[in-house]
């Protein structure tokens, strides 16, 4: 992915071509999107585009399945325990109301939460876009450890 030379972000690649370079089906995709392991960019014509971060997060999804022996749920468990209610500073009202605070096997991105964050972009969150990667849930429960 490296030898491409646009920003980490940059949603560029189709579903088509996403799945090409994770050698995994289109229809595998959208079920993890289905199953609320990662969040597509959207174009207003409703079309997926993957940036090279997105293609990432999901080889890592494909490494914790195939290597670790890590389910899609269990994926999904550990995604929850992410505590976004900290991460984000939601109040205590927030909280009452927060499903993703109040749940427990779902991400917060699953989550319809518009009265919760204020309109916030789950994509663009920093829940999402630097905790739900793999290397970086492990060192947010170590810094929370601390």
């Amino acid at each position: 992915m490296n030898e491409i030379n646009v920003a980490q972000n940059e949603p560029i690649f189709t579903i088509s071509a996403a799945a090409q370079l994770l050698k995994i089906s289109v229809h595998t995709l959208r079920m993890y999107e289905r199953e609320g392991l990662f969040i597509p960019y959207k174009k207003k014509s409703n079309q997926r585009l993957f940036s090279k971060a997105d293609i990432e997060r999901i080889q890592c999804i494909r490494n914790a399945i195939n290597e670790s022996k890590i389910s899609i749920n269990g994926i999904k468990a550990i995604y929850s325990l992410i505590p976004c209610w900290d991460i984000v500073k939601c109040s205590e009202e927030e909280r009452k109301n927060c499903g993703a605070f109040n749940g427990e096997h779902n991400p917060c991105w699953t989550y319809d939460h518009k009265n919760v964050c204020k309109e916030r972009d789950c994509r663009s969150c920093e829940v999402y876009s630097k905790y739900s990667e793999c290397c970086m849930i492990k060192e947010l429960i170590k810094s929370i450890s601390r």
